[in-house]
């Protein structure tokens, strides 16, 4: 990943690195919610971690990010004789768009309010506060 800003608009990007951009997600989250899309029903942590080939410890860790960040959903399911398990499935992807646009538009508030400060603090308009050329 790119450290500077500058250095991100050079790299030619897809829309997955947007998990990573915007969220800090990892390459296992990733893994994780590609395999919660691709499944025709909810999965459970167990059936997740066999799907990406990693331990169920290390499945929950990826998973819990991703609930963290609105990308799936869980449901809690009952059994008959008591007791439950959880399942997990992909968050409507309008509803991650709506939200990645939301945050995106408070970081350029952001950034626009920092700049400003910048520039406020670092504005010299006297005539007589020239900084002197360096030979």
């Amino acid at each position: 990943m790119a450290n500077s800003m500058a250095e991100q608009l050079q790299q030619d990007m897809e829309c997955e690195g947007l998990l990573e951009c915007i969220h800090g997600l990892k390459q296992l989250d990733k893994e994780c919610f590609r395999v919660l899309v691709e499944s025709e029903e909810a999965l459970t942590i167990d059936e997740v971690a066999d799907q990406v080939d990693r331990e169920r410890s290390t499945a929950y860790r990826s998973i819990q990010r991703l609930l963290q960040s609105g990308f799936i959903q869980k449901e809690q399911i009952n059994y008959d004789q008591g007791g439950y398990y959880h399942v997990y499935y992909p968050t409507d992807p309008t509803q991650i768009a709506s939200d990645m646009q939301r945050m995106l538009n408070d970081w350029y508030a952001k950034m626009g309010q920092l700049i400003q400060e910048f520039e406020d603090k670092y504005e010299h308009t006297d005539a007589g506060t020239e900084i002197p050329a360096q030979s």
